[in-house]
């Protein structure tokens, strides 16, 4: 089984997106205490509870960052020109 998630794409998350930057086909020897904290795991346990899902055997490492959501601007609506539109055309006036 491969991967499903592709390098450089961005994945929505509740508030903001992931971005994929490199996947790595590694063994299980390469799963180490180390690594499973610096995934953000209290140790290889908990990084394994989460990790082994599917049927699958392939390990990949998947690194990856975190994208913040964009600042949404307001949008400022400009009043109609009383003078670019006729009083009985203008499509602003009830």
């Amino acid at each position: 089984m491969r991967p499903r998630v592709i390098v450089g794409n961005r994945y929505r998350m509740e508030e903001g997106e992931i971005e994929v930057d490199s996947i790595t086909p590694i063994g299980f020897l390469d799963i180490t205490p180390a690594l499973a904290r610096e995934s953000g795991f209290l140790g290889l346990v908990d990084l394994l509870k989460v990790a082994k899902h599917g049927k699958g055997e392939n390990i990949y490492l998947v690194r990856f960052h975190y994208v913040p959501p964009r600042k949404k601007r307001p949008t400022k609506r400009k009043p109609a020109d009383e003078k670019q539109y006729p009083a009985e055309a203008c499509p602003f006036r009830a």
